[in-house]
């Protein structure tokens, strides 16, 4: 089987427009979250945030013929730094509100609350905290939930193992920052 070159490019397209709506998803959350006042900052991370690179993927038929693509951007991974985590399951309510309304109005948002992995961290000291948890309730039951310390804030997830690395924030492009109580320049949110 061979490939052509009108498939390679129509997959490249597409993986560059799943990164656009990952990044438009991520004005949405940063938008919904700038009402909380315990939250300082908020920056995107991950493959998001940066350029996409080529490699070759994951997937057939693409794989079996060693061609490169631009990187699959699996989910939106977001840094929040916050000084009070007692909101958390209000700001989970948030996040998946704001994200089902995109959905609904047809922006061509189409991402699930499970697909945004937030990164909890303490202004000032980038000092991890945990992950918000995605599950409507905390704790849920779930073999996540038995994590030593998961849940010992409600709605703040202990990934088990889990550290991040000095890497986790280098390249973080700044969403909102709460001094400056406005989004930052490059939010697509910001003139709606």
């Amino acid at each position: 089987m061979t490939i052509r070159r009108a498939e390679i490019e129509r997959e490249n397209a597409r993986l560059l427009a799943r990164q656009r709506e990952f990044r438009a998803a991520a004005d949405v959350v940063a938008a919904a979250w700038r009402s909380f006042p315990e939250v300082q900052a908020i920056g995107l991370i991950g493959s998001v945030a940066k350029p996409l690179r080529k490699e070759v993927p994951r997937f057939q038929p693409f794989r079996q013929h060693g061609i490169e693509l631009w990187h699959e951007c699996g989910d939106l991974d977001l840094a929040v730094w916050l000084d009070s985590q007692d909101r958390l399951g209000d700001m989970r309510r948030a996040r998946d509100l704001a994200l089902r309304q995109a959905c609904d109005s047809r922006t061509g948002i189409r991402v699930a609350n499970h697909q945004v992995d937030t990164f909890l961290f303490e202004p000032g000291s980038d000092r991890y905290l945990g992950r918000l948890c995605s599950f409507a309730q905390c704790p849920k039951g779930k073999r996540d939930c038995l994590t030593p310390g998961c849940g010992a804030v409600p709605f703040n997830k202990i990934v088990e193992g889990f550290r991040p690395d000095d890497t986790q924030l280098a390249g973080a492009v700044p969403l909102y920052e709460r001094a400056s109580d406005q989004p930052v320049a490059g939010d697509s949110s910001a003139s709606a």
